[in-house]
């Protein structure tokens, strides 16, 4: 099987965007080289990854709670696993030992946090599908934020595609995702994880662990009372169904204005940031006068440029949304000759 072959058996099963990252590249590259989030800890056997993206639908987006978007991910989630282990059994079958990851998993020895064996956003970028956003999720042009993404590990060897080098994120100059974040977890290309996990994972470990030192500590009564408090249904919830352990806060995807679904569907809800302060905006504009001096800027230092695009911000949103409102005018038109 050919790197073509490949990636068109993965958009037949399902798969939104399809790229493959060359397996020595990661290596060399990983995104915190302290803690080397790379295929050869994992199998020194490894050539290529297949990485495979699920958009998230955006009616999820326009709802009044996060409940129907966690829902969502949970489904995204299984329906990405199926896609991943039905392309994995059909590269076995060809003869091309090969294997999947967790879309969303943690590996303990890495770092007090939530990080993953590999880090799929990584990934992602060096499979030429995206680049990093100010909040280091990885932008999409198809879909910026709202997606996500798992690796096909294979020790066939794929001819890679080529990274993005133009950034897709519009950068200081939006910073809509800084503006909409509840903790102000947002660095300058980077994220304040423990401030992020606050509102992004209100059911994880650190909150399950908390509970349950208080609940053994507690009283008879207490502990009857605890038992049945919302918490523990969200702990379920979390553990089981990924729901409100992981992405419990979609405000930076919401109003993330990268990709056509945006223009279609969230642009006139998401016009307004509630959450919007002179201080954000202070920030902000530090963030673009640091950029615009030249001043040194770790999110964007040599290590971690090749994953926010390295030429810069080039306008691809401006020509995105140009070409969207064409195709609008010419469906309008088509529509009033009929």
């Amino acid at each position: 099987m050919d790197a073509q072959e490949v990636k068109k058996l993965a958009t037949d099963l399902g798969a939104d965007l399809v790229g493959i990252a060359d397996a020595s590249v990661l290596n060399a590259f990983p995104p915190d080289p302290l803690y080397p989030q790379t295929p050869d800890r994992i199998s020194p056997l490894v050539k290529s990854v297949v990485v495979i993206v699920q958009h998230i639908p955006v009616g999820a987006f326009r709802c009044k709670t996060t409940v129907p978007v966690q829902y969502m991910d949970m489904l995204i989630l299984r329906r990405m696993d199926r896609i991943a282990y039905r392309l994995v059994d059909a590269l076995e079958r060809a003869g091309h030992p090969s294997f999947v990851t967790a879309g969303q998993e943690t590996d303990w020895s890495y770092k007090r946090a939530s990080y993953g064996r590999l880090s799929t956003r990584h990934l992602g970028t060096e499979a030429g599908l995206g680049t990093f956003g100010l909040e280091v999720n990885i932008l999409t042009p198809e879909f910026g934020p709202r997606l996500y993404l798992t690796g096909v590990l294979t020790e066939c060897d794929l001819e890679p595609d080529r990274p993005m080098t133009e950034q897709v994120c519009i950068g200081e100059s939006c910073s809509r995702c800084l503006y909409s974040c509840p903790s102000d977890a947002v660095r300058h290309f980077g994220i304040d994880k423990r401030a992020c996990a606050t509102e992004a994972q209100e059911f994880g470990f650190w909150t399950i662990l908390q509970f349950w030192e208080h609940f053994v500590a507690s009283d008879h009564e207490t502990r009857r009372r605890l038992i049945t408090d919302r918490e523990v249904y969200g702990f379920w919830q979390g553990l089981l169904r990924v729901v409100g352990s992981f992405g419990d806060c979609p405000r930076c995807l919401a109003v993330c204005p990268v990709g056509n679904d945006y223009h279609a569907y969230l642009a006139d809800l998401q016009k307004v940031i509630p959450e919007k302060t002179p201080e954000k905006v202070d920030k902000a504009n530090a963030f673009k006068k640091a950029r615009k001096s030249g001043a040194e800027i770790a999110g964007r230092n040599d290590w971690n440029v090749r994953w926010v695009g390295p030429e810069g911000y080039q306008g691809i949103v401006a020509r995105q949304l140009q070409a969207f409102k064409a195709m609008q005018r010419e469906r309008e038109t088509a529509a009033a000759e009929k």
